[in-house]
């Protein structure tokens, strides 16, 4: 699995950003950046998470910090994965 489009594709489909995230590389700014990305967004994309990608997030394991950046998201569904 391709996990850099497979996020893209998810943060999209979620965020109903209508192809927008084409356009993302690792340095993207997330929260507080986008609109889309409120609390409901969050809780939506930690859904998705276990649907679509097979693992679920424990309330310890997040903060704001991980949905800095489109990198610092990526680099931790990467590292859920490998789990």
């Amino acid at each position: 699995m391709d996990v850099r489009k497979e996020l893209l594709s998810l943060l999209d489909e979620v965020l109903h950003l209508e192809g927008r995230t084409s356009s993302f590389d690792e340095h993207t700014p997330l929260l507080g950046a986008l609109p889309e990305m409120d609390s409901m967004g969050v809780v939506s994309l930690l859904t998705a998470f276990e649907d679509r990608l097979g693992f679920s997030v424990d309330d310890d394991e997040i903060d704001g910090s991980v949905f800095q950046t489109f990198g610092t998201l990526l680099v931790f569904v990467q590292n859920k994965l490998e789990r």
